[in-house]
This record gives C-alpha cells, structure tokens and sequence, in this order.
C-alpha cells in the first residue's frame, strides 16, 4: 500500500513543480521592464519640483490616470511657473482662491485637463496633423485637451436666464451627443513657423511678454523637452495656462464689442429644447431643468462656440481655427448708422442677408496670422482691410480660433461697391434679385470699374414687372391691354434691360455723362450698345417706343468701383428685327442707306419681306451691319459687282447669276456674330456672312490709324464710316454706314 501512494505523491509534487515553474515563466514575460520610465505622475513626485502641479492633480481626481496605463501628452508647469506666474495668481484671485492648497476640484480639473493632451507626443510629432491619409509635417499648432466646458447658464435675447449646451458643428445639426466639445490648447513650433512662412513677430503680437523659444505653448516657454514616461511624454513649461475661453464666450465679456455681439444674438443665435442633453443633464445632476443647445443660423461663416472647427476630418482642428474680427461699439454703429440705415429706418428692418454678410464679413474659417491679414480671406473670399498695428484694439487666440478687436469695420464689397447701391436701398429688390442671378460676383470686383443704370421698383411695378416671393414668379401685367403672363420669359425679359444698364467703365469712360453737348456710344456688359446724349440715354428699345429716358446728373452716386445712374424708364430692348430696321433708315427721305436697302428688300433668297429677317441671322445673336453709301454701291455697280448700271440699278434681276451677285454682295456686308463700333476694342480679322467656294467664310479686317476705323476686305481694298451716319442701334445689332464697299471676288 506504501508503495501504491507513493507513485500518487510523486505525480502531486510533479505538479505543483509544474504549476509554480509555469507561474515564474508568465510572471517573467509579463513583468514591467525595469528600463521603462516610470508613469507621468511618479515622474513629476520624482523631481521634486512639481508639488503644485501634483496637488492639482490630486485635488482634479487625476493621480490614478496618470499613474496607470494610458498615452498622454503633459504640459508641466513647475513649481517656479506657479509661483512666478503673476497671471496664474490673478487667475486664481478671480476665484477667491488665495493659494493652491486651497483650490477646489473644479477648478484643478479645468487646470489638469487643459494641460493634458490625448496621446503622448514628442516635439518632432506634436506639430505634425494627423490627417486620414497619414502624417503631414508641420502643419498643425493644436492640439485637442481632456478639457471641454460642458453644461453653463447663458442668457437669451429676451434675457432669459438657461442652462445651455454649446454647438460642436457648425450650421444645422450642430450638436453630436456623443462629442464634448473639447478645447484646444495652442502651441507654437520653429518647424511650423518656417513651414507657414511666420516668424517669431507673429508670437510675439499676441504673447509679448514671453520670448520665442522655439517650442512655446501658449504664453509659457518649454524648458524641457521630450521627457519620455510609460504613460506618454511630458513637456515641461516656465508658465501655468489656463484654459481660454472660445471666440463665443470671449465676445460676451468684453462690453466694447456688445453692438457686434448684439448683431449674432439677435439675428443669428437661437436656444433650442435638446432632449438628449436634457436627460444627461438631469441624471447627472438630479435637477429637473431643461438644456437648450446655443446654436447659430447656417449661414454664418462658423459657429463662435463650436470649438471642432469644420470637422472634415476628425482631426481638423489641429492644424486651424476660426478668426474674427469685431469693430468696436462706436466704430460699428457708425457705420451702420451712415451706410446700412441710409434707406433703412432701424438695424431691425435690415434684410437677414445683409445682417448675414456684414458679420461673414469679418469671419475667417481659417486662422488668420498678423503677418497674413492681406493674403488671408473671409468667408466672402475677401481679405482684411486692416493694418494688424493701427487697426488692432485687442487681440487673443482663444480655444476655437483668434479673436482681433478692431477700430475700423470691415467692410465687405457688396455693400462698397455699384451693388450696394441696389443691395442696401429696399426700393430696389427685384434690381438686386436679379444681380444675384448673374452679376453679383462681376460688379463687386472692387479692382473693376462700372457704371449701372437703375431699375427701381417702381418703374418696373409702372411697365408692369413684378416679383411674387411667395410663388418664386416673375409676373408681367401688359400696361396696354392687362394681360398677364407669369412665364420665365419676363425673368430672361428683365436680366437682358439689366445687362443693357451694366458698362464695364476701366478707364471712367461715361464720367461726362449728364455735360450738355456731350454724346457717345458703348457695349453694354450684355454686349448690346447703348448711346448717350447729355442727359439722355438711348437703346433700340426705348427708340422703338418712342421714350425719353433721362436722368438727373446731380443724383449720379460714387461707389468704390464706380458710378450709379437713376433713370426715369427702363432701357428696352427690341423685339423689331434688323431687316425692319434697315427699312426705316433706306426710306427716310435723302437717305444715303437708300440703295443697300433696295437691293435688299427685293433679294428673296435672303430676306423675307414680311417678317424682317435675312438669312443666316437669327435671334439672340449678335451683328454688324456696315453698309455702303449710296455712291459706294453705285461704284460696286460699275464694277461690274451688282446688277444694273450706276444711274440706273436693277434691285431685281431675274437670272441666277444676277441674284447671286446680289446675295453675296449683302453678305460680306454682315459680320456674322460680332457687333462692333469705333472704341479700339475690336481688331483683326472677323468673319462675315459670306463664304467662299470652299465653305469658308470670307473675314473682314477690323484696325486703327489713330482713332479712325479702317475697314479692309479681301483684296485690300479699304473703308472708313461715315461718323454721323454710323452706330445705329438695331436687334443685338449695330449698322454702319461707311464710304465704299467690299469686293466679295
């Protein structure tokens, strides 16, 4: 039986050899290398020179998280920074905290969690973004914090005091429940000041009491670098920082900018009912109040409290920020009051879009350096018109972006510039709207010159022209018959008057407008020509009707890019086609159009007696007619060009060959899709109606000696207009009259 147990006890002592040999092996494996730095918190208790530091992290609850295992980067103030950092010690007197043994756990959290970043990273890494494709180098200054404001009280417009929840996106659908809001912490690389084409000035405008040392954070120095723990990384800084607020909780602090922030509360900002917010709120707290989320109106450039800027990517927020620019209370009211509420009776009647530019004007989604205010541009697409040292009252980079107090407006282009004129006076909306169809862009290049005729709303409302906002339609209501007629046609109808009014004036070609004596011809930005005569202004259309257009020379407004004109009337355009046109000037009485025109009425291959039109022309193109006076054409009969003899020409031959002499004859007088007149604008060749045997068509030679227009055809033959016969206004078409003609073979 002894024997029998022993082989028993044997196996059993086997085991527990086995057991405790497996146990020293995976304690081995797994044990913590005794090369690895200790965690971030033995670190600092270590040194000795943290026991301020230390006791805000214990008082924050945060002695274990930095103890344990994680991947954390730390900005370390020592215990020099807080009891040197005059800032630091007011911070603290604002709350009535006389030391740091006395500070309470909320506001060592807020200390902690600002100087602690997600993930552990060594200088070489901190300034490099990490993007969804990989790393880019030097091209990121943020970094997200632990810290994030949370649930605050915040007062409406009506003065309402809430407890609020700030946007973490911009626009509609600003608030994911599941994202703080966290804020950033800035710092401030060599590497990424060379990579941005910055320098040590542009840390120094915002931080002059602190030197660039090549790595800063914030205000503070980092006096050592890259001290590795098992936990993460610490930098150690010669100041304390404290977390800023953002752009939105900076603004409601600072009472010289309350008109700015007035504008966004009271146009901008809607507080709204947040079920999800609610109920965290109140099972974190136990309190039945309601959480309304502070949101801003989509159209703004950004949202001031949101502090994750675009959000493009996850980690956008780490290579830019928000800018705003906020004009100082007498400074904004001042020019609201001189150019907003020149036809406005108060800021509450201003269109909502003329609100929304006016702030978008002075919001950058982008981070706008002091040394970049000229290069930089708004959500408007312009830039800064300041001067970053005369222009500057206050200046912060904040959490979410920077922050520039000014004591000059930023004034956006659409109101400067002619649109303005129509932008900011309410009785020219529809004029506006149709801008804002086309020409809005165009007329607001400052670098650009123009002068625009104007279309009130109420000579539109006389000819019959208005705008139904309700059913989005352009209505025309007939003055003579009362038809109505609520059709796209009256739309095209009025941008093409609109089109007539707008003349690109680069060199200030219509300032003498409104001189008695003074006259002239120019392309309208529709291409169409529009002639003037002292203070009258003439078009195919307002010839056709009969009307007097005119304007008052002493009611002409000066804007940054040019002039604006008030009319009396609309500048027409005609439905009358070109063929209609050249019979009124062939029939006048000693008319020099007189024998062109015979030949033409009666040439049936290309015109058509009873509607106008001569073929190979046709509607919403444009033409120039230049047409031989009557001893030009009587020459071209003696050169064998056309039918009959000079003393008596045969307008209606009967062969074929006489026909095509004819045919071809007006054509080369017809430049095909190009209207021109004497302005040195037009010069080469431009191809006429005519083509040649092999299909093509058969140019025109356009040039100058001096101001004169020479015209040449194929042969080199030679013309010149005759001046006060010329630039007669037909359909999208000029007519000539000039001294000889073109040889066509």
């Amino acid at each position: 039986m002894v024997k029998s147990i022993q082989p028993f006890l044997f196996l059993i002592a086997s085991c527990v050899l086995l057991v405790n040999c497996r146990k020293k092996t995976w304690e081995e494996f797994y044990e913590r290398p005794g090369s690895m730095e200790p965690p971030i918190y033995q670190q600092l208790e270590a040194n000795g020179n943290f026991k301020q530091l230390l006791a805000c992290i214990d008082k924050a609850g945060y002695r274990h998280t930095l103890s344990a295992a994680g991947y954390w980067t730390l900005f370390a103030p020592n215990d020099e920074a807080f009891d040197n950092d005059a800032a630091f010690k007011a911070f603290l007197q604002s709350r009535k905290i006389s030391s740091i043994q006395d500070i309470d756990s909320t506001t060592a959290q807020m200390i902690v969690q600002y100087l602690l970043v997600y993930n552990a990273f060594e200088k070489d890494r901190l300034d490099d973004y990490q993007s969804t494709t990989g790393w880019i180098e030097n091209s990121s200054f943020k970094r997200r914090t632990a810290y994030y404001t949370g649930f605050y009280s915040d007062t409406t417009i009506s003065g309402q005091v809430v407890k609020a929840i700030a946007s973490n996106r911009n626009g509609v659908n600003s608030y994911v429940p599941a994202d703080n809001n966290n804020k950033y912490i800035p710092f401030f690389t060599d590497s990424y000041f060379t990579a941005k084409g910055l320098s040590s000035a542009d840390y120094n405008y915002f931080y002059p009491g602190t030197s660039f040392a090549g790595f800063n954070v914030a205000n503070a120095k980092v006096i050592r670098e890259n001290v590795a723990a098992e936990n993460g990384v610490i930098h150690i800084i010669d100041h304390v920082i404290t977390p800023p607020p953002s752009i939105d909780q900076y603004i409601k602090t600072k009472p010289e900018f309350s008109e700015f922030n007035k504008l966004f509360n009271q146009f901008m900002v809607q507080f709204v009912l947040n079920k999800e917010a609610t109920r965290r709120y109140q099972v974190l707290t136990g309190s039945s109040d309601n959480v309304m989320l502070k949101e801003y109106h989509f159209q703004l450039a950004f949202s001031p409290n949101n502090e994750n800027y675009l959000k493009l990517q996850d980690n956008d927020g780490q290579r830019d920020g928000w800018t705003m620019f906020a004009p100082h209370n007498d400074t904004l009211m001042s020019y609201i009051n001189r150019v907003l509420l020149e036809n406005y009776p108060s800021v509450s009647a201003l269109p909502f879009q003329v609100i929304a530019d006016l702030l978008n004007a002075h919001m950058w989604q982008t981070t706008v350096w002091p040394s970049k205010f000229s290069s930089t541009y708004n959500y408007l697409g312009e830039a800064a018109q300041m001067n970053n040292q005369s222009n500057i009252i206050d200046k912060k980079i904040l959490s979410n972006g920077i922050f520039y107090g000014t004591n000059k407006v930023n004034e956006p282009n659409v109101f400067s510039t002619v649109f303005g004129k129509a932008y900011l006076n309410p009785h020219y909306s529809i004029m506006t709207r149709l801008l804002n169809m086309e020409l809005r862009d165009v007329i607001t290049n400052p670098n650009a010159r123009f002068t625009i005729f104007m279309m009130p709303d109420s000579v539109l409302a006389k000819q019959g022209y208005s705008f139904n906002v309700a059913s989005n339609e352009w209505r025309y209501v007939n003055p003579a018959t009362g038809a109505i007629s609520n059709n796209d046609s009256n739309r095209i109808n009025l941008l093409r008057i609109l089109n007539t009014g707008v003349i690109e004036t680069p060199n200030n070609e219509l300032n003498n407008l409104g001189i008695p004596g003074t006259e002239g011809i120019i392309s309208s930005y529709g291409l169409e020509y529009i002639k003037y005569d002292g203070n009258q202004i003439i078009t195919a259309g307002t010839k056709d009707r009969g009307l007097t257009v005119t304007f008052d020379p002493a009611q002409i407004r000066t804007a940054k890019n040019g002039r604006v004109v008030y009319l009396n009337n609309l500048l027409y355009f005609t439905y009358t086609p070109i063929g209609k046109h050249l019979e009124a000037l062939g029939t006048k009485p000693n008319s020099q159009f007189e024998l062109f025109w015979n030949y033409l009425k009666n040439a049936a291959n290309i015109y058509d007696a009873a509607s106008g039109s001569i073929a190979g022309t046709s509607a919403g193109t444009f033409y120039t007619i230049f047409v031989p006076d009557n001893n030009a054409v009587r020459q071209a009969i003696s050169d064998g060009l056309l039918p009959g003899t000079a003393a008596s020409p045969n307008y209606t031959p009967t062969s074929t060959d006489e026909k095509v002499m004819v045919e071809k004859f007006l054509q080369y007088h017809i430049l095909d899709k190009k209207s021109v007149i004497a302005d040195k604008k037009d010069e080469g060749d431009f191809n006429s109606l005519l083509k040649n045997s092999a299909g093509d068509a058969v140019p025109i030679h356009i040039s100058y000696t001096g101001t004169t227009m020479e015209l040449t055809d194929v042969f080199g033959r030679k013309a010149r207009l005759v001046a006060n016969e010329s630039n007669q206004l037909s359909n999208r078409t000029v007519i000539h009259l000039m001294d000889n003609y073109f040889k066509y073979y």
